[in-house]
């Protein structure tokens, strides 16, 4: 999986802020999660309708 499959920049979903395909959830959120302290458990528990392998591809990018 490409980060690509992951994620959508649509100027029509929040004004082409980068979000988890399929949602409105923000890529930003994940990493607001992480640099909280927060695991990504906790961010998948809070957004349980994000495929877990939308989050590592992302990660993974970096």
């Amino acid at each position: 999986m490409k980060v690509s499959d992951a994620i959508v920049v649509d100027k029509d979903i929040l004004g082409g802020i980068p979000v988890f395909k399929g949602t409105r959830v923000p890529v930003k959120n994940l990493f607001d999660y992480l640099e909280a302290g927060d695991s990504l458990n906790d961010f998948l528990n809070d957004f349980d309708y994000i495929p877990r392998e939308y989050c590592l591809v992302v990660l993974k990018g970096l």
